[in-house]
């Protein structure tokens, strides 16, 4: 399904509509099944919403960001992270666009410089104070996610609010002045005491929880024993390519990079590309 992003609507409205509505930061699917229906018009729902953003077309279709008040009759309230783990790919991408626009606007209806209410400013995704004009766009928190590497080997790590015996790759937010390499050679080092080097990019995913890009990489290890770093690091070891522990869901892009790198890693021997 083909998405044209937009912040105003065309007209005319599509006769149906994609709605992704949040009751409290839940999204809202039919109780009856688990993707979001073309709602017919959407009239009610935009006239009931207490906040309502346009995200674009969807194969065709308007699409709408929700915040409701209530639960309608025939719907029930679903966790984001669930409800994207069961959509289809460009349904639980468009949920997390949604949920991520409804909390930008949620926390800056009010000037962060002078404390005026700020106003939607028509044409793009912003709110503008209409007292000093500063302008507040979506906020975007960069991560990035290194998978370190030897031959044979994946060093994967797990933190103490991951479920039960789930390890990933190491990740961490980009820093002010920081590229995204510093970033990796500064995360792997602070997380697990490892040297690394050749980041090669692998891919990105948008992450609604609440506002990242998530950005990664694979990296080789070039030295140095594991020392998880206290209070974030759980645990952390080398594993064997074919006695890997429970990793992320495909759906996530932590979930790719582990089960592409060790195809490429089976394919290619000791080295990657």
């Amino acid at each position: 399904m083909h998405f044209i992003a937009a912040s105003d609507p065309s007209a005319p409205a599509t006769p149906e509509a994609w709605c992704f509505a949040f009751v409290e930061n839940e999204l809202l699917l039919p109780e009856e099944g688990s993707t979001p229906p073309l709602q017919p018009g959407a009239s009610g729902w935009l006239t009931a919403a207490s906040a309502r953003h346009y995200l674009g077309r969807l194969a065709g279709a308007d699409c709408w960001a929700l915040s409701l008040p209530a639960v309608p009759a025939g719907w029930k309230r679903t966790p984001l992270r669930a409800a994207m783990m069961a959509l289809d790919a460009p349904l639980g991408a468009l949920a997390g666009r949604a949920a991520q626009v409804l909390e930008w606007d949620r926390t800056h209806r009010h000037c962060g410089v002078c404390g005026t209410p700020t106003a939607i400013k028509p044409g793009e995704r912003a709110r503008v104070c209409p007292a000093c004009g500063q302008v507040a766009y979506p906020r975007l928190s960069p991560v990035a996610m290194a998978l370190v590497w030897r031959p044979g080997e994946l060093l994967l790590a797990r933190s103490p609010h991951f479920v039960p015996g789930r390890y990933s790759a190491l990740a961490g937010f980009v820093e002010a002045g920081e590229t995204l390499e510093e970033c990796i050679h500064r995360e792997v080092a602070e997380e697990v005491g490892v040297t690394v080097t050749e980041p090669c990019y692998f891919s990105s995913q948008s992450w609604p929880f609440p506002h990242s890009l998530m950005v990664a990489f694979t990296v080789r290890w070039t030295g140095g024993e594991i020392v998880p770093q206290p209070d974030e690091i759980e645990d952390a070891r080398w594993f064997a390519l074919d006695a890997l522990p429970d990793i992320p869901p495909p759906f996530s892009v932590a979930g790719q990079l582990i089960r592409a790198t060790v195809e490429r890693l089976h394919a290619g021997g000791s080295r990657l590309g």
